[in-house]
């Protein structure tokens, strides 16, 4: 299902309600909006799940929708407001000033920038003063690419995402640090990597819980201290090949709250 928020702590509230009241596991994953993608052969498609995107090689261009967005904000946080404007990738279009002090700010704008956190945003740089509407104006070519992020060696296609080309390093390392911190330690290290077309751009590694098996051999005995920790390497070896890392549901609310700026 793709449902709206009025920001993430109407998201919270909803998501809360309907495991409480009805007894549903969900599974939140980052928003997303409908890209359109040029195969090189076929017909311009649409596309809703950035897992469903084609290699770099199969694709001539990525299209993403554009909204006006129009802000009505007091003189004093006009600037707040256009930096985050701009941080957005927008396109300042035109700024009026009303009555009672207050200033309309019209900018074109990527949808996929404004449907995450904008709102909570603006209204955080306004102090609740500003307001917002946008409209869809159409289809626009640009340099977007998937960002892939896996887990232990498997690709986690519910945190795919399709971002700019500028902002996938940055926003690739910033998911990777959120997920060393939410994801539990196992008994084997844990490598998150961000990649592009199979290229890792940012990685962490999750370090391994150490059990100490020499605290029962007593005595000076080195060679056996060193084959008990022969044995401990050769068994976290074996694990980490077979082993499966489950990701918590609030590595996918980490989507959310990465910075995008």
């Amino acid at each position: 299902f793709r449902c709206g928020f009025l920001g993430l702590l109407h998201m919270d509230v909803v998501q809360e309600r309907l495991e409480r009241e009805y007894g549903i596991d969900l599974i939140t994953t980052a928003p997303s909006v409908v890209y359109r993608v040029k195969p090189v052969k076929g017909e311009l498609t649409m596309l809703d799940n950035p897992a469903d995107l084609p290699e770099a090689t199969k694709r001539e261009y990525i299209e993403e929708p554009y909204v006006k967005l129009e802000m009505i904000t007091p003189e004093e946080f006009v600037g707040p407001l256009m930096e985050l404007a701009q941080e957005r990738r927008g396109n300042f279009i035109d700024m009026r000033y009303l009555i009672m002090g207050r200033t309309t700010l019209v900018y074109e704008m990527p949808l996929a920038e404004l449907v995450t956190d904008f709102f909570d945003h603006l209204k955080s740089r306004s102090k609740g003063y500003a307001s917002m509407e946008y409209s869809m104006i159409g289809y626009r070519r640009d340099d977007l690419v998937k960002l892939d992020v896996g887990v232990n060696g498997e690709t986690i296609d519910a945190l795919a995402c399709i971002v700019h080309r500028e902002k996938a390093y940055g926003l690739g390392a910033e998911l990777c640090k959120k997920l060393k911190e939410i994801i539990p330690r196992m008994q084997f290290k844990v490598p998150i990597q961000a990649s592009i077309g199979g290229k890792v751009i940012a990685s962490q590694h999750l370090s391994a819980l150490r059990k100490d098996v020499l605290a029962k051999c007593y005595g000076g005995d080195i060679s056996r201290k060193k084959k008990l920790l022969k044995k401990q390497a050769e068994g976290k070896k074996r694990m980490k090949s077979v082993g499966k890392v489950d990701v918590p549901q609030e590595a996918f609310k980490a989507m959310l709250s990465v910075k995008r700026d």
